[in-house]
């Protein structure tokens, strides 16, 4: 039995430039910017995308943020291949390729290209700002 207490809230992203981390999501994917506020001396932007809530901040006072590690394909799957959360992930409902080349249009790269993971299922990963991987799915 799950827990009906608990719902999903947010995603939350420390970049180096919060501004213009939400700027790409807004201007590449679509997503809508909800405000801007300082929240410990730093820039908290809020933005939704789908109906997922992205809090992307500054690096606040004392914090030393690590480099992301790329996400990268292996054999039959792809991974940040350390521990955390690795990505999050979409469903497309439509032609995932024809997406996939309207993004590359606007500039986005993918980390790795559209690909059938299991017959019917296409997959990709775009590589967000931040060192942030976002799955892209298809199901056929």
């Amino acid at each position: 039995m799950g827990n009906s207490s608990l719902t999903f809230h947010h995603i939350h992203i420390i970049s180096e430039d919060p501004l213009e981390s939400a700027n790409w999501y807004v201007d590449n994917l679509g997503a809508t910017f909800n405000g801007e506020k300082k929240l410990f001396n730093v820039p908290q932007i809020d933005i939704s995308l789908s109906s997922l809530t992205i809090l992307i901040r500054g690096r606040r006072p004392g914090e030393t943020p690590a480099e992301a590690v790329a996400i990268k394909h292996f054999e039959g799957y792809s991974s940040h291949n350390g521990y955390g959360t690795d990505h999050f992930g979409f469903n497309y409902h439509g032609d995932m390729r024809a997406y996939c080349e309207d993004l590359r249009a606007k500039g986005v790269t993918f980390s790795v290209e559209p690909w059938e993971i299991f017959p019917g299922v296409l997959i990709c990963y775009i590589a967000a700002p931040d060192g942030v991987s976002i799955e892209v799915m298809e199901v056929r």
